[in-house]
């Protein structure tokens, strides 16, 4: 006969092991989105050194940030197929391996190690960009905004913390530039270890996964709405970063002070990285926030082209950070709010990603060709005034309270 209370303190300690065991998951989760963009971001302030160490032409040295984005656009559709082959815990802790590898590599003593290791970093962090949002909506159904704002916040933060530390290290430290890229190894390798723990997840959970049918989204508009809306928002925020300092500098502000403009942008944009999710895991529909952000943008953007005094730039640089920060991070929650299952999110996530990442690689090219064309930043910012604005008419139909495949409204 079983004893009541040896039943009752059995439950409890599987009760506890559910909870550690997700809370273990949620720190292996953050850990690994901080290490998405800490690698790439790393390398901007180091270019010059880069550069005057190896010989690089400009061309070559701006692969080593376009590389990575290259990677992206190229694997991010391919990840979901090889989750569900060998499930999604073990291919991030595949992905968080070669990510520690291509950043030693990357750091060793050769040009050709040098963009290796770029490539193979680069390949690395799309698979985690990818299943992300999955394994969010996998394993943490009811938690979806509050996850989302915590790794998109985390990813921000280190992202922040590496362009503005990487520097310093390197010279202050005495460890020069090769040392100042290698030091990021640390933070992958505790992503890695910290991750182990999830190679034992169950087989039913991966099971789900390799079952699941997710159709062709290639053939959906709400699909491809929210790619769009995730292309958009790559596109603004890697040619701000890009071209960011040049039209301060170019409108009077010092170099130091145009960076600092940039770090301001990075900074402000974390606060509303956590919230934005946050509040649309709370909704059925999406569309007031999509309102909210595209207007901040278009503030931003707006104030930026028609006012040149640098006294104001602080203004709209804030309200650009805010709305960067928002975009991006309700862009990563629709992945798995449209969708109806892990999979399917994973797919969206890869379809998004694929396509917002080669915008992202082709704008500041073409916003700087733009500039070199008219000899004027006029015509550039216009762009992003307009892109703004397809943005905001894009994500009405992205945040709409529906989910794929479903003509349903979505659940809360």
């Amino acid at each position: 006969m079983n004893n009541p209370k040896s039943a009752a303190i059995g439950q409890a300690h599987a009760a506890t092991g559910i909870r550690s065991g997700s809370l273990l998951l949620m720190f292996g989760v953050i850990l690994i989105a901080s290490n998405l963009r800490a690698s790439i971001t790393v390398v901007g302030p180091l270019t010059a050194s880069i550069r005057a160490d190896t010989g690089l032409s400009n061309v070559l040295a701006s692969l080593l940030t376009a590389l990575p984005l290259i990677a992206f656009a190229l694997l991010s559709p391919l990840a979901p197929g090889i989750a569900r082959r060998i499930g999604m815990e073990k291919t991030l802790f595949i992905s968080m391996a070669a990510l520690t590898a291509g950043i030693v590599i990357r750091s060793l003593p050769s040009a050709a190690a040098l963009f290796a290791g770029t490539a193979v970093l680069g390949a690395s962090i799309a698979i985690g960009n990818v299943l992300l949002p999955g394994l969010i909506k996998r394993d943490f159904p009811g938690k979806v905004g509050l996850m989302t704002g915590l790794y998109s916040m985390s990813m921000s933060l280190w992202a922040s913390l590496s362009s503005g530390i990487s520097v310093p290290v390197a010279n202050g430290l005495g460890l020069g530039w090769r040392g100042s890229l290698g030091c990021w190894a640390i933070l992958a390798a505790a992503g890695l270890i910290l991750w182990l723990p999830q190679l034992k997840a169950s087989g039913a959970a991966a099971a789900v996964i390799k079952r699941a049918r997710t159709g062709s989204l290639w053939k959906s508009s709400l699909a491809w709405q929210v790619t769009l809306f995730m292309g958009l928002q790559s596109l603004a925020f890697y040619v701000t970063i890009a071209w960011l300092p040049a039209i301060l500098h170019d409108r009077g502000m010092s170099t130091g002070a145009a960076g600092w403009m940039l770090s301001l942008m990075q900074f402000v944009s974390l606060p509303a990285s956590f919230i934005m999710p946050v509040l649309a895991g709370r909704r059925s529909s999406q569309r007031g926030l999509v309102v909210f952000t595209a207007l901040v943008a278009l503030l931003g953007y707006c104030g930026l082209l028609l006012s040149t005094s640098t006294s104001l730039a602080p203004l709209w640089i804030i309200l650009i950070g805010i709305a960067q920060g928002a975009s991006i991070s309700l862009s990563l929650a629709l992945f798995a709010l449209r969708a109806s299952s892990a999979a399917q999110a994973a797919e969206l996530s890869g379809m998004a990603q694929s396509f917002g990442y080669l915008l992202a690689a082709v704008g500041p090219i073409l916003f700087g060709y733009l500039h070199d064309l008219t000899q004027s930043w006029t015509a550039p910012l216009l762009v992003l005034v307009v892109s703004t604005i397809l943005f905001l008419l894009i994500g009405l139909g992205a945040g709409r309270s529906v989910q794929l495949g479903d003509s349903r409204p979505a659940a809360k």
